[in-house]
């Protein structure tokens, strides 16, 4: 089983369709979920303060939803970046071990308490992406990984 654990909606229509474009095509190819969290609100220029007690607040309600079994991998700038290959076999990997949670944070990242909770940190990218972009990459990430451990060929 894998879960996405995401802050916020997908506004964007291109990205809405991307997305469900992948959870589609994943359907036949594993147990999928997508569950979306309400980022707390911060002001239009944010002191640091805010910044860090809206990540708390932030962490403390997605620790709350996170399955007690399985893996975590939370997706920040400070993670691994990896091959698709090397992604598809940790994927296996991880949803041996009771499934994998991936989590994606609000426009500010992750609380650390969430990052420390993980157990695998994933970067995308060394660059920034906006949020609806990261989630539709790693969902395509993920349908790629599925179609190589199916021995498919798609991933070429």
């Amino acid at each position: 089983m894998i879960k996405l654990f995401v802050f916020g909606r997908l506004k964007e229509p291109h990205f809405r369709l991307a997305a469900e474009e992948y959870i589609k095509r994943l359907g036949g190819l594993c147990r999928l979920s997508v569950r979306e969290l309400e980022p707390a609100f911060l002001p239009q220029n944010p002191s640091e303060a805010q910044i860090r007690a809206t990540l708390e607040k932030e962490g403390e309600a997605l620790l709350a939803v996170l399955p007690p079994r399985g893996k975590v991998c939370a997706l920040c700038v400070e993670g691994k970046a990896v091959s698709t290959e090397d992604f598809a076999l940790r994927l296996e990997e991880l949803e041996q071990n009771g499934g994998v949670s991936f989590v994606i944070g609000s426009s500010f990242g992750l609380a650390e308490a969430v990052k420390q909770r993980a157990d695998w940190r994933l970067s995308l990218s060394p660059m920034t992406l906006p949020h609806e972009l990261a989630r539709v990459v790693l969902l395509e990430q993920l349908y790629r990984a599925r179609m190589i451990s199916a021995g498919r060929k798609y991933h070429k």
